[in-house]
């Protein structure tokens, strides 16, 4: 039986992209979804987001149940989560972008603007990059994705680092803790390196 992978709409996410790069690595089960009661039962769920981390959580917070789904499928139920980009950030307790806003708190951190060390030093940092691992996790291998971001999240425990870039200095590219992945990097637009994330992912068995 094909399991139910949960692409939560909330209005501020890459759907199409991430939806087809999802059917592109087998996924038969795909179901893009603004309904607390189909993430409350689904056996993976995918979290992306794009744009200001306020405006991505009140969003997200504004479909009633949603957060409360999410709390019970992801934290109580253990079943794979993955937060990308925005998606990713939001697992942090606050993001400062635009004022101070609450995360979903789950990673321990904060997300902060990018202050670039020098001149030469481009914000946002966009483009490809390295994925360095800091640790042997399932999901992350050494390589190179495709980035878009002005924040970055500033984790407190680096045991919930699982890789990073550099972009004139260090930053994080991945997060997570037991079930729950999220990842700075764009897999969508990150070609056959991307892919081969989101199948793993799949196939993963935390």
């Amino acid at each position: 039986m094909a399991e139910t992978i949960a692409l939560i709409d909330f209005g501020a996410g890459n759907l199409h992209s991430v939806h087809n790069a999802l059917i592109a690595t087998g996924a038969t089960g795909v179901v893009v979804t603004a309904d607390p009661d189909v993430v409350a039962s689904a056996d993976r769920i995918v979290l992306p987001g794009v744009g200001a981390f306020g405006a991505c959580r009140d969003a997200l917070v504004g479909i009633n149940g949603m957060i409360a789904a999410l709390e019970q499928r992801v934290r109580q139920n253990a079943v794979p989560f993955l937060g990308i980009c925005v998606g990713m950030q939001l697992l942090a307790d606050k993001g400062i972008e635009f004022g101070e806003h609450q995360g979903l708190g789950w990673i321990d951190g904060t997300v902060h603007a990018i202050e670039a060390p020098s001149a030469d030093i481009k914000i946002p940092h966009m483009g490809w990059n390295d994925v360095s691992p800091t640790s042997g996790h399932d999901l992350l291998e050494a390589g190179e994705a495709y980035y878009l971001h002005g924040y970055h999240f500033d984790v407190t425990n680096t045991d919930d680092i699982f890789a990073t870039t550099h972009h004139g200095m260090p930053l994080v590219s991945a997060v997570g803790r037991d079930n729950i992945v999220g990842v700075q990097f764009h897999p969508e637009k990150s070609q056959a390196y991307g892919l081969a994330f989101l199948k793993r992912f799949l196939e993963w068995k935390p």
